[in-house]
């Protein structure tokens, strides 16, 4: 059976523009799948109302007539309808408190969720995601953030100064073109030697961080070892037009609580619990950190509330900026208190007072922590989503979720990323319940 598809318009965000399904793909379905497709109003969406009606979408208000619903973000609870199928970013995987609400009004209406967080092949690889335009976005955004805070230091020309934030750009493409310049000028003009040397570290080694180690190849990178990171030294006389950058695995945040034991990736992986943080002592010779990591509570901390504390105590840190592309709530980076929106993005955290105070002025530590990075970057981040997306829309279009979940016929991948089917966790999902 073939069901119509509905766009939902986005409401959890004012800024979040993007789209799970761009016009052309729509197009597809609708003349080459026969599938109908209908588009709900969105004053604000990067694709306009006409865009998709010239691809032969309906656009309406609402979204009653569709029996599956592809969406972004988070819906808000009163949106459910009786036993329709939602295709979203649930944010449940990890039992978030904040979202448990959610996913019990959708049991209670005996819907069926697909996330694309778990859609994932066989050796469980990401195969829909956002990840790299957020690693693109929060890398860009986190440079901008380091020359508006080193111009509240009384670096009035610093070189980072002409970046903008991501969603100040019309393209990716305008973005990389500027920020390429200021990597020609650091080249040619050095960087302020009180400065020096000025460091890049990025944890994780995903997309996320794939997107955020691309825009910083933008400017003259040297890339070194964390080892080679705590031997830097800081000779003021070393060459001026040079970043370092550093990935850190997870060998390099945490070691074992055994210290006669050594670090094994799988053990660390299935025993958590047996690790701590070793994270703190390349800290001080960081300029900016790039957080870019999965991380979750089982795991130790980068970064406490009590070493920024002690971290400032000798006066103001090499450490100038936290991009917190990870964005975990007290998470991983625990002065994160919250994520931030795009038209107010950063903060900084008071190690003295524990508080934060939005924008850039202030005794602390700054933190660029967007919630949704992406959609900074709504028209390419949407083309690339709906792209890796096209090949599953027919099938889930064409699925009968009436049948028994072992009888559901469905791709391999999203069958895997089947959350609940007609109100019931699936088994793979039923540990949530432990949330609920």
């Amino acid at each position: 059976m073939t069901n119509r598809i509905g766009i939902r318009h986005e409401d959890k965000y004012e800024m979040e523009r993007r789209s799970p399904l761009i016009p052309s793909l729509v197009r597809k379905l609708v003349e080459k799948d026969q599938i109908g497709v209908t588009v709900q109003v969105s004053p604000k969406r990067v694709f306009t109302d006409q865009e998709y009606m010239k691809a032969g979408a309906r656009v309406r208000e609402d979204l009653k007539d569709c029996d599956i619903i592809f969406g972004v973000k988070e819906i808000p609870e009163a949106a459910f309808e009786k036993n329709k199928t939602y295709v979203f970013f649930s944010h449940v995987i990890k039992g978030q408190p904040y979202n448990m609400p959610m996913l019990k009004r959708m049991m209670e209406m005996g819907c069926n969720l697909i996330d694309y967080e778990r859609i994932a092949d066989e050796q469980d690889r990401r195969l829909i995601f956002f990840g790299r335009f957020a690693g693109l976005a929060g890398m860009i955004d986190s440079l901008w953030s380091m020359g508006q805070r080193l111009k509240e230091y009384g670096y009035a020309d610093n070189p980072f100064l002409p970046i903008r934030q991501s969603c100040d750009y019309a393209s990716l493409e305008e973005a990389k073109k500027e920020i390429s310049a200021v990597g020609k000028h650091i080249a040619e003009k050095g960087l302020p030697k009180e400065l020096l040397p000025l460091t890049i570290g990025f944890t994780g080694y995903g997309n996320v961080s794939a997107g955020a180690q691309e825009i910083a190849h933008l400017l003259p990178i040297r890339e070194i070892s964390p080892a080679q990171l705590l031997e830097l030294s800081d000779n003021k006389d070393q060459p001026t037009n040079i970043i370092h950058k550093v990935v850190f695995r997870e060998e390099h945040l945490s070691r074992p609580k055994n210290r006669d034991a050594e670090f094994e990736l799988q053990d660390y992986y299935q025993h958590p619990e047996k690790y701590e943080s070793d994270f703190e002592q390349y800290i001080p010779q960081l300029s900016i950190l790039m957080n870019c990591m999965y991380w979750d509570t089982r795991y130790p901390r980068i970064v406490t509330k009590d070493y920024i504390k002690k971290l400032f105590r000798n006066g103001r840190p090499k450490l100038t900026v936290i991009g917190d592309v990870t964005c975990d709530p007290d998470g991983s980076v625990e002065i994160t208190h919250k994520g931030t929106a795009i038209e107010d993005p950063v903060f900084v955290y008071n190690p003295e007072t524990g508080k934060p105070t939005m924008g850039f002025q202030g005794h602390g530590m700054l933190v660029m922590a967007v919630d949704i990075l992406p959609s900074e970057l709504p028209r390419d981040s949407s083309i690339a989503f709906s792209n890796a997306l096209a090949g599953f829309v027919k099938p889930i279009a064409d699925a009968d979720f009436n049948r028994d979940f072992s009888s559901l016929e469905l791709p391999a991948p999203i069958k895997k990323a089947l959350i609940l089917h007609k109100g019931k966790l699936t088994p793979d999902y039923d540990y949530i319940r432990q949330y609920l």
